[in-house]
């Protein structure tokens, strides 16, 4: 996420169908902003933010989207951490270090 500004994964489903997600950094953008299409969630977010979230103990990021009709999206962001104790067949390679890990 730091190097290139942009994560995606996908979970599969029966008959090969996938979801997809997507967070972005963008230096243009001020507020967070969600977009679905085709299957996918894309979450924009402001380069700075997502850069203080990447570099430091940060857990989360919030923030709200208003809909073309008024209503609020309520976006909600968070690391995952590494488990506290081994699972048999789970990656956790792409995971941040779990803070409570002495």
């Amino acid at each position: 996420m730091r190097d290139s500004g942009v994560v995606t994964s996908k979970t599969g489903f029966p008959g090969g169908r996938e979801f997809c997600y997507t967070l972005e950094s963008n230096p243009a953008s001020v507020n967070p902003a969600a977009f679905y299409l085709d299957n996918e969630i894309r979450l924009r977010l402001p380069e700075a933010v997502i850069l203080a979230w990447t570099t430091t103990e940060q857990v989360s990021i919030k923030g709200d989207h208003i809909l073309d009709d008024g209503e609020t999206l309520s976006i909600l962001i968070e690391k995952d951490f590494a488990c506290l104790a081994p699972r048999s067949g789970e990656d956790e390679a792409d995971m941040y270090p779990h803070p409570n890990v002495e």
